[in-house]
Formats: C-alpha cells, structure tokens, sequence
C-alpha cells in the first residue's frame, strides 16, 4: 500500500470491526471482566503490534488473550503468557525490563517486534481459519514494513501457517520446535511452541527451551550462517 506506515497499521487495527463473532467475544469480556481485574477499564478492541520499528527479529503470536491483552491493549500484555515470553526477550538483551504489566509500565524492546495472525480475543482462544484469513491484510501490512527483519520467530502451529502461507513456503515443513527454515532471500523462519501456561506451567516449554531459540534468532539476525540440522 503505497504511503503506509506502522502508525497508520495500527489506527487501521484498532478501528477494526470485520468479523462479528470476534467484536462480540471482546466487547463481552470487557463489561463481564474476571473477578482479580474489575476495577480494571478493559481495552476490548483489537490489538496493535508492538516494539521497535527497525526490529531485525519479528515474533509472531495467536491472538490476544481475553484478560491479557485484551485487558491492557498490548501484545502479551498482564497474563502468565506475557511474564514468561517478555522475561526471556530481557535475558536476550531485546527488552529493557523482564515484566508486562500494562501499556504504560515502561517496557520497551530493541530490535524485536511483537505481532499476531488475529488481533482479537477469540472464545476459547481458538480464532477460526476464515478471521485469521479477514485479519491477514494487517499483517501482511507490518511484515511489508519491518524491512529490517531477518529473522521471525513463530510461537506454535497457528502462526507457522501464516507465515508459511505469507512467504509461500512449499512444501511446507512440518511444525516442530526448534525448526528452521530458511527463506530463499536468506531470511529464516523460526519455530517455538508458544509461551502459554499449557506449555509452560507443564514443562513443554521451558525458559531453557526458549532462551536457546532466542540465541539463535540473534544469531541469525545478525548475519550468521545457519549451522547443520541438530543445532540446538
């Protein structure tokens, strides 16, 4: 799109209303709110993504969750998700501080950005093929604009198919983490299970796992040749 910016993605974002089910969802977790957060004003709109826009490493999520994001009106935002996902950005040197608590707590994040296939919170956390593929265009929109990014890490199965489908990856290699793939223009792909307490409250993901991703999304971003297959 000819003249876009990040700023104009975002204002496009959070004015967002295409896909009912979503609206609804959103807008009723905000006036119904979970208990620990009433006194909370929800944001209860879609989320922008998030971070430095000369990011070399773009991290793909889901979708917001109804009292994280959805709550503070950033990505990974005032949930278990967020404390072990950002915790691990400040051990890697792309954060300022290891907490995310709300969108004027001070964080900020160098050289990475933060960014999703749906920008809304879905029932049950499962946003259905036809949102993702209505939300796609504002992605496609950040992806053309971060024109520093080398490197892009995708958390769990979701995002892998919509960055795979965004960069025409065929045939498309089967999620796992750790995967890597490389991108014909020497960019790289790369696979984590995501930061949710599923994974991580049962070990599927642990902070090791993901600090050792992380290393090598560094690595790479700075230019380094991917290794051999067995790469940590």
């Amino acid at each position: 799109m000819a003249g876009d910016s990040l700023e104009q993605v975002h204002d496009d974002v959070v004015s967002c209303r295409a896909c009912p089910r979503l609206v609804a969802w959103r807008e009723q977790v905000g006036v119904e709110k979970r208990a620990s957060f009433r006194e909370d004003d929800y944001w209860a709109r879609p989320v922008p993504g998030f971070g430095d826009p000369d990011a070399t490493l773009v991290i793909v999520g889901l979708a917001p969750a109804a009292h994280g994001a959805n709550r503070t009106g950033r990505m990974f935002t005032g949930d278990r998700s967020g404390d072990f996902l950002y915790a691990a950005l400040h051990r890697a040197g792309y954060a300022n501080q290891p907490t995310s608590t709300s969108i004027d707590d001070g964080l900020e994040l160098t050289g990475a950005w933060i960014t999703a296939p749906v920008r809304c919170a879905p029932p049950a956390n499962k946003p259905t093929i036809q949102e993702r593929d209505r939300c796609r265009p504002f992605l496609d929109r950040e992806l053309a604009l971060l024109t520093k990014a080398r490197v892009f890490l995708v958390l769990g199965g979701f995002a892998y198919q919509g960055l795979a489908s965004y960069f025409g990856i065929r045939p498309r290699p089967a999620f796992g983490h750790g995967l890597e793939v490389a991108l014909p223009d020497g960019r790289t792909i790369l696979c984590s299970y995501h930061v949710s307490q599923q994974n991580t409250f049962t070990g599927k993901l642990t902070p090791a796992m993901l600090d050792r991703v992380l290393t090598r999304a560094r690595d790479r971003g700075a230019g380094v040749r991917p290794v051999a297959p067995g790469d940590p």
